[in-house]
């Protein structure tokens, strides 16, 4: 199957890109530039690929000239501006990115007989939190109340306005909540600012230490996506479907931030930040009863584990093995735990 991955060189694109390779499909990908020191650069992503457009999504003529000219069997749209702060800084390109974006790419998806279906991703934040402890689930009211989540819920919206309208191409729609893993070197996330703070000897400084996460592995949230693409492009899966953990991993960021401190060892430890900080939900939770029970998905990785993982990845580079390396094991052994999981 080929594949092409919109957002190829962000933290998930690259992780996407490597397990898809490693799963024997063909993949391309169509993406801004990687950021300094990311995870796509540093574990060489661009040799696995058959194709590599850089390409803003926001400019609808190139988007669709790439989409036709690479003609994939399978498009997974993860193109995005993905920050909540940063969205408070920029609202525009916000929303120009994560609405007129995802237009340009099912226009592009529209005019390619190639592809037989198409996962847009979108988030947990699409959700009108409400502060329930219950999960939300697919059928439950969208809102979103900073830039970042109402650009989500809009191109939410916008994927099954167009799917409706004009077809024919099946859609899918895949909400997952916060996804952690090595590698990541976004601005304003948690593990990118815990593990910089450990490697340099420094206290952690945390802004909402009593909020509660999702906490799931990256690759346990992308082996959900390509189960959806497959289903998906098969006929037998549309609409929306959340990808979020066990309840066991719905935990406070304090309780994340303080495993991830004991794991790294050298006396690795965090405060709260004083100061007013924008608004940020301070509970996310996601009921993933749908894929679980229809595409047979489940999360390999427990809470303890999904850190587990991500501290041992930074630690294993820091000490000298190659991003690549260490990325390939861990794609190694997480295939490995899939086919005891069968």
């Amino acid at each position: 199957m080929r594949y092409l991955v919109t957002g190829h060189t962000g933290f998930k694109g690259a992780w996407l890109s490597l397990l898809l390779n490693q799963s024997g499909h063909e993949v391309c990908g169509l993406s801004l530039d990687p950021e300094p020191g990311s995870l796509f650069i540093a574990a060489r992503v661009d040799e696995v690929l058959a194709g590599d457009v850089r390409c803003d999504v926001r400019d609808a003529e190139a988007t669709q000239a790439a989409i036709k000219n690479l003609a994939p069997d399978v498009v997974i749209h993860m193109a995005a501006q993905p920050l909540v702060r940063a969205s408070y800084a920029d609202p525009r390109w916000t929303m120009e990115t994560n609405v007129m974006g995802t237009l340009s790419v099912l226009e592009g998806v529209s005019v390619t007989p190639s592809v037989k279906g198409l996962v847009a991703v979108t988030t947990d934040k699409v959700y009108r939190n409400v502060g329930q402890r219950a999960g939300y689930v697919e059928s439950d009211a969208l809102g979103g109340h900073d830039p970042y989540s109402a650009s989500k819920a809009m191109s939410d919206i916008l994927i099954s306005s167009w799917t409706d309208s004009f077809g024919p191409c099946p859609t899918s729609i895949a909400r997952a909540g916060n996804v952690i893993g090595g590698g990541d070197v976004s601005e304003d996330r948690l593990f990118p600012d815990l593990i910089s703070a450990f490697q340099e000897g420094r206290t952690a400084r945390l802004r909402y230490p009593e909020a509660v996460r999702p906490w799931q592995h990256v690759l346990d949230c992308l082996g959900g996506y390509i189960m959806l693409a497959e289903a998906t492009a098969a006929g037998n899966a549309s609409g929306a479907w959340n990808f979020g953990p066990d309840p066991d991993a719905f935990r406070s960021v304090d309780e994340a931030a303080t495993t991830a401190a004991g794991l790294w060892g050298d006396g690795a430890s965090w405060t709260a930040q004083p100061g007013d900080h924008p608004h940020e939900a301070e509970l996310l939770t996601l009921d993933s009863s749908r894929a679980r029970k229809e595409l047979g998905w489940s999360d390999l990785l427990d809470f303890e584990a999904s850190i587990s993982w991500t501290i041992e990845w930074a630690k294993t580079v820091q000490s000298g093995t190659t991003a690549r390396e260490a990325s390939i094991a861990q794609l190694d052994a997480f295939q490995e735990l899939r086919a005891g999981s069968r």
